[in-house]
């Protein structure tokens, strides 16, 4: 009996969570790379930035991952702690809806839902159909798993002790609270947790009052994902996990003490068991939203003193193109430089910390370099599109030219970014198969950059001041960093020859110096830019 309910429950968990993972995947591919942004743009407001957490967890089909990126985002500084509450909360609700659906004995359309959606996966000539043929197939498997779980924990019925378990929780609510979370916490994930346990209301292996405490405590237990994920990050993110913490244990708290009132409620909103559980998970979720959206600013000051430090928020898309002085082509070209400088210092910072996650193997770091690598992109699009509308007002041959290279310096710049990424890409290479580098192949890395590094800085200070004499320094510095690449290229040929160097060591190590030599080649550009003007 045991190893049939432990097959049945683990084989059925594994498709349900399968399940939630493709259909996942077909829903953000049908909706493309936009959802990444719904997070940034449209979370001004509370309400806003509610229906937003519903709207992306719906998407990525995880209050968790959802959580997640919403910690990343802080940590990125695109996203203040009121943002990133509101999101949060929404993200809590989003998730019901799996529990809503998989509520319903709607187990027998699981096949034709497989069958179908591999069909369309398979034979769709358009991207758009194949993504949602797995979003289908997605679907079908998350009930053919819930159906396999159903069914497996039958063998329970018989046993005396799970019976006893389950009076606990009844009787001891902080009990079942307790598992929930802890159970959630293994699974990290939410709506695995709510499956399984609405997979038990299904088999009627157990009761509605025995079914509220562990419901409660898997919205605890969600939280512990976007802990791990805050660890090691700035003051604004590790606010945003702390934030979802509060939350959830605020409101179980205020649900413990409600919960008479609160179950005798749901339980007139179905007939069935399964229907009243989900009903619980959504309806904690809407109640709780409510009171802390009420009191947001003094919750927000709360998690500012539980969390003490400086918010930083770097904020996203330009500041200094503004279209009303397009009229104006002095003043529209001295903001346009104003934003080509925001976005060096924002390269500059890039490469700053690619490097510092490829020294010292810290791939805390990667979240927060791919969110400026995104920043950038959107910055080097946005100038060209302002410098363009710019071009079509009448400007002097000295503003043309001023003009022209601004959009050639904001062109070095995103390929500058570019460089960075690949060199944390390359630092993640080097941590995951544990590749070695010696003491000497680690100082002369050193040494190549802090050159690289100074040349960049000197650069940009030089565009900055419209200082040609600091240009006319910098463009010797390219030769010698040239030089010095070719250097410690032939060294290194030599430690491979003399079997002093790892093999896949060295084909990273001759990246790094390219990506490097390739940044003080832009660098060159943007001084060359000062001195032609």
């Amino acid at each position: 009996m045991f190893w049939d309910l432990a097959f049945g429950v683990i084989g059925g968990l594994g498709l349900f969570l399968f399940g939630i993972q493709i259909m996942a995947s077909g829903m953000q591919k049908a909706a493309g790379d936009r959802f990444r942004r719904i997070l940034e743009v449209l979370t001004n407001k509370p309400v806003l930035g509610v229906f937003t957490g519903i709207l992306v967890t719906l998407l990525v089909q995880s209050s968790s991952t959802a959580t997640v990126m919403v910690v990343g985002f802080a940590n990125a500084g695109l996203m203040n702690l009121s943002q990133a509450i509101s999101v949060i909360i929404g993200s809590n609700i989003g998730t019901t809806v799996t529990a809503q659906i998989i509520s319903f004995k709607i187990g027998v359309i699981a096949y034709p839902a497989i069958g179908a959606g591999s069909l369309i996966n398979f034979f769709g000539r358009r991207r758009i159909h194949r993504y949602l043929g797995q979003t289908l197939l997605g679907f079908g498997l998350l009930f053919l798993g819930m159906t396999t779980m159903s069914s497996g924990m039958m063998p329970l019925k018989d046993l005396d002790a799970f019976h006893r378990l389950l009076t606990q929780f009844s009787i001891y609510p902080i009990l079942g609270i307790l598992c929930g979370a802890v159970f959630t916490a293994l699974l990290q994930s939410s709506s695995a947790a709510t499956g399984v346990i609405i997979a038990l209301t299904l088999q009627d292996l157990i009761p509605f009052h025995s079914a509220v405490p562990l419901i409660l405590g898997t919205n605890i237990g969600t939280c512990f994902t976007a802990m791990l994920a805050s660890i090691g990050a700035n003051v604004a993110a590790k606010r945003a996990a702390v934030a979802h913490v509060v939350f959830n244990v605020i409101g179980v708290c205020l649900a413990l003490i409600l919960l008479k009132p609160f179950t005798d409620l749901i339980i007139e909103t179905a007939a069935t068991v399964p229907r009243q559980v989900a009903n619980t998970h959504t309806a904690f979720n809407i109640l709780n939203t409510i009171v802390f959206l009420t009191f947001l600013k003094p919750f927000t000051k709360l998690v500012c003193r539980i969390v003490p430090g400086e918010d930083e928020k770097i904020e996203f898309g330009p500041k200094y193109l503004d279209p009303r002085i397009l009229k104006t082509p002095a003043m529209a070209i001295g903001g346009a430089k104003k934003e080509l400088l925001r976005m060096a210092s924002i390269a500059q910072d890039m490469l700053d910390e690619a490097m510092e996650v490829f020294l010292k193997n810290d791939l805390k770091k990667i979240k927060h370099i791919e969110q400026m690598e995104e920043l950038v992109n959107g910055l080097e699009k946005e100038i060209n599109v302002y410098i363009a509308d710019l071009s079509q007002h009448s400007l002097s041959q000295h503003q043309s030219k001023k003009v022209a290279g601004l959009m050639s310096a904001a062109n070095d710049l995103e390929r500058i970014g570019d460089h960075a990424e690949n060199i944390m890409q390359l630092a993640e290479i080097k941590v995951e198969e544990r590749l070695p580098f010696s003491e000497a192949a680690l100082e002369e890395i050193s040494e190549i950059y802090e050159k690289v590094k100074g040349m960049l800085g000197r650069s940009i200070r030089a565009y900055e001041e419209e200082d040609k004499e600091l240009a006319l320094l910098v463009i010797p510095e390219d030769d010698e960093v040239d030089e010095m690449e070719k250097m410690l290229r032939n060294r290194h040929i030599e430690r491979i020859n003399t079997k002093k160097c790892y093999p896949h060591s060295g084909v990273i190590y001759l990246d790094l110096l390219s990506n490097l030599e390739r940044v003080a080649d832009h660098a060159n550009n943007i001084a060359h830019l000062v001195t032609d003007d």
